[in-house]
């Protein structure tokens, strides 16, 4: 396909695409961080009373951990029909069901009044929320990265992973301010209901400016073409999902291994926190949350630089230094909020989320540059979600236990080491993207002289 396919969008029209995907990956990561602080804070006793504190704060974890058991499903569906019918019709889905999710969350019975209920209904929110955020990353990414100037991609693409640490300043944001105006019996009785019910005017702003803008042009030529070569041949199309595990099974693995550090290590330093802090440090909800809250702050600014940087320098360098540093960080992480210092605790959080922005900056071109345009909302989607099982989903959870049975942070730091060692390992093997053109819909070229060959007609990702 020939690179003048669809012409070059103006810088305004980009700002627009991004803003559009900023907009609904932070309402989606508010909704997604709203609910691991309330399950640190509250959810133990509110849906788990009968159990004791720490046990209910593991128990709250699991159904945090619920939600991520459903994000690859949702890869799955949201990928297939993504790569089938466009990325803008599943952002709009997606955003529709994370927001009514969280704002039923807010409308939830406790255990009080509904008994066993209360919980059960709790989780199944929890997988529409997991479900939906399964399918929002990989179109939110593909929309600013298919939309041209390949030579700013990683810093273009890196704005809506700042979505992670908007959502979390606000969710956090929110939160805090809850906490520091109302008594803990206020908050506990009906105040931790506002930030959820807040979703659903976030949602509605959200959708006004998501639907103004235009599919990928990218994935609009490759569609015209995959109809053009249907016509031509009597060969069915085929699955995306299908694609991929044939001809881009090892990107698949690479994007997986890759997410282990920067997965485990996000919730361990901004979920986890929240426990260790109040229990282990015997600090206050307060000071821990506006750690996290200032510290969310400088991490949305370093996300773009990172993104920049890997412009110039390389997607797999920038990454490598994010997942040597974070595990290299994770004894002075847990020394520093030892010392019981506000100042320690903040240093602590900003570090590693510094380190986090590394890996998490240039992930969205390092993906998107990995798959063909006609499975590449599948692709990155799978790659990225069905880590997310092995290491978000049960990192809070496995921190958690492990203060439990040991009473000691060392643990945790070698729980997070391991993960960054399995991310180093698998960045190390994949092929440098920077270079590579998304709107070839085949796949086959790329920037290294290690690249794959073109494949045959009859196995294109169109």
């Amino acid at each position: 396909m020939a690179a003048s396919a669809s012409a070059p969008p103006t810088t305004r029209s980009l700002k627009r695409i991004v803003a559009a995907s900023l907009i609904g990956t932070t309402i989606e990561w508010y909704d997604f961080f709203l609910y691991g602080s309330a399950a640190a804070l509250v959810f133990n006793k509110l849906f788990f009373p009968e159990s004791d504190p720490l046990v209910g704060t593991l128990l709250s974890f699991l159904t945090y951990a619920v939600g991520f058991a459903a994000r690859p499903l949702g890869a799955l569906v949201f990928g297939h029909y993504g790569d089938r019918l466009g990325r803008k019709k599943l952002l709009v889905l997606s955003l529709l069901m994370m927001g009514g999710a969280t704002f039923a969350i807010g409308l939830l019975p406790t255990h009080a009044t509904v008994g066993a209920a209360a919980p059960v209904l709790l989780t199944v929110l929890r997988l529409v929320q997991g479900f939906a955020l399964g399918g929002e990353w990989g179109g939110a990414v593909l929309l600013v990265s298919e939309h041209g100037d390949p030579e700013r991609r990683g810093f273009w693409a890196s704005w809506p992973q700042t979505g992670a640490p908007a959502g979390q300043l606000l969710a956090t944001g929110v939160l805090s301010a809850l906490t520091a105006l109302m008594s803990d019996s206020a908050f506990g009785a009906w105040g931790w209901r506002i930030p959820f019910l807040l979703s659903g005017v976030l949602v509605v702003i959200g959708l006004w400016i998501r639907l103004s803008v235009d599919e990928s042009p990218v994935f609009k030529a490759a569609l015209a073409q995959a109809k053009e070569r249907r016509s031509a041949s009597a060969a069915a199309e085929k699955m995306p999902l299908v694609a991929v595990l044939r001809h881009h099974w090892r990107d698949v693995l690479i994007a997986m291994g890759a997410r282990m550090a920067e997965n485990i290590s996000y919730y361990v330093i901004t979920a986890f926190i929240l426990v260790y802090a109040t229990t282990a440090a015997d600090l206050g909800k307060q000071t821990a949350l506006n750690a996290v809250l200032i510290a969310s702050a400088i991490h949305f600014a370093v996300i773009p630089a990172w993104g920049a940087l890997s412009d110039r320098i390389g997607r797999k360098p920038v990454y490598l230094v994010g997942a040597i540093g974070v595990g290299l960080w994770m004894f002075p992480f847990f020394a520093l909020i030892d010392t019981r210092s506000f100042g320690s605790l903040l240093l602590a959080v900003t570090v590693g989320l510094i380190f986090h922005g590394a890996m998490y900056a240039p992930q969205a071109a390092f993906f998107s540059e990995m798959f063909a345009t006609r499975m590449r909302y599948s692709g990155a989607s799978i790659g990225a979600q069905f880590s997310s099982v092995a290491a978000g989903a049960p990192a809070p959870l496995i921190a958690t236990a492990l203060l439990a049975d040991f009473d000691s942070s060392t643990p945790i730091s070698l729980y997070v080491i391991a993960a960054a060692l399995i991310t180093v390992l698998a960045v190390g093997c994949a092929k440098e993207t920077r270079n590579r053109d998304l709107s070839d819909i085949d796949g086959a070229a790329a920037p290294e002289p290690e690249a794959p060959a073109a494949l045959p007609a009859d196995a294109r990702g169109v």
